[in-house]
């Protein structure tokens, strides 16, 4: 594949997957889960992702091909936990996509969410067949509109006079430290986006100087956004209407001077956004996966602009079913348990490859790539039960596949 993504589109690339979850989707379920506790919650799936991105940085500098975690799983750990990466990212970024479809349509068409969703994966999977010099360039303009009008919704939020005080305290110290760290695992699933960066591997120019820097440079930026709103968010709504809310932000920007409908749009950009960068990440990583025959070898196929479509259009069409069968919070539970498995492999692959001395440029040390393989597990543990097991059903069900494959 050639390279031709910089560090403005490679970062973009990644702002834009986050942007679009987090704004969208994340804030009523965690509110639900941590009360109070919100901001402890989102600072808690920040420093989860700051030490996954820094095993991602340097895996991606030593490992520069398509793939992600996958690649690196197979080149570190081996088939298996490359393979537990690789399905663990296509099941929960599948569910991703569909989720931020039903966002959009819950946006744009509340009464039919599941055809705006068709609509909008369908011009994904079209604009990035395109090519990704038109999917970053589409990105930069996306995540740029909306870091600005959202750092404009939280000035406007921050001058509104609270309904209820602001608190961050702990109602009890177990039941609050429980729910804190389910919140964490889904807002996890908002700050996922990085990923994307490295799933761009073949395509990203001087990749061991510019994945580091963009995943950098993107995380940082969205997690300062994610604490200013889950700083005021909860002040202007209070945790029971945030929790009721479907459109959080547009919600408590009403009667301020910043206009609703303006973050409404943002909203939606951001989404799509995230839609595009989300459907370039599913191609490339199921096309590294039918390189090695871990998924049909047809799905390796690029295009005349060397574009992985066949594949993306297949995780775009299962995207589809799932929004269709539609049920929002199952598919964050079910993303953020595959994802969360996804980075636990990246963060052990990190541990091995530092040890073995793997290294190029960014070095992540041990003892933190350990923690954060560590921490993903811990959080992957405190889901949601229903959406904990169907997951695990799902990723069983793709090893036995494979197995029976191999054998035969």
């Amino acid at each position: 594949m050639e390279r031709r993504v910089g560090t403005v589109g490679a970062t973009a690339i990644g702002a834009g997957s986050m942007l679009g979850a987090g704004v969208f989707v994340v804030w009523g379920p965690a509110a639900s889960a941590a009360g109070p506790a919100l901001l402890w919650a989102v600072l808690l799936a920040g420093v989860a992702a700051a030490l996954n991105a820094g095993s991602t940085a340097q895996l991606a500098a030593v490992h520069p091909v398509a793939g992600g975690a996958y690649a690196y799983g197979r080149a570190e750990l081996g088939p298996w936990p490359g393979f537990t990466a690789g399905i663990g990212f296509v099941l929960g970024k599948t569910a991703s996509v569909a989720a931020i479809g039903l966002a959009i349509g819950a946006y744009l068409w509340p009464e039919r969410p599941a055809v705006v969703a068709t609509a909008a994966i369908a011009a994904s999977w079209a604009l990035n067949s395109r090519g990704i010099t038109r999917t970053s360039a589409a990105s930069v303009v996306i995540a740029s509109s909306v870091i600005a009008v959202v750092v404009a919704a939280v000035v406007a939020i921050a001058g509104v006079d609270a309904p209820a005080p602001a608190s961050f305290g702990w109602s009890t110290p177990w039941g609050t430290a429980a729910g804190v760290a389910q919140a964490a695992a889904l807002v996890f699933f908002a700050f996922a986006g990085y990923a994307r960066i490295a799933t761009l591997g073949e395509e990203v120019r001087d990749p061991a100087r510019v994945i580091p820097r963009a995943i950098a440079v993107a995380l940082g930026t969205v997690l300062a956004l994610y604490l200013a709103l889950a700083a005021v968010l909860p002040r202007a709504l209070g945790i029971d209407g945030l929790v009721a809310s479907e459109a959080p932000v547009a919600d408590a920007v009403a009667g301020t001077w910043l206009p609703a409908p303006v973050v409404t749009a943002a909203a939606v950009a951001a989404a799509f956004g995230s839609l595009l960068a989300l459907t370039a990440g599913l191609g490339r990583t199921a096309m590294a996966m039918a390189r090695e025959a871990d998924l049909p070898r047809g799905l390796a196929r690029t295009n005349a602009r060397g574009v992985p479509a066949l594949a993306e259009g297949v995780a775009a069409a299962v995207a589809v079913a799932l929004a269709w069968a539609g049920d929002l919070t199952l598919a964050i539970g079910m993303s953020s348990f595959a994802v969360l498995l996804y980075y636990a492999v990246a963060g052990a692959s990190a541990f091995r490859a530092a040890g073995a001395g793997h290294v190029a440029g960014w070095r992540m040390p041990r003892a933190l790539s350990l923690t954060g393989a560590v921490l993903c597990v811990a959080l992957m543990a405190s889901l949601p039960p229903v959406a904990a097991l169907a997951a695990a059903a799902v990723l069983i069900a793709a090893g036995l596949a494979r197995a029976v494959a191999r054998r035969r």
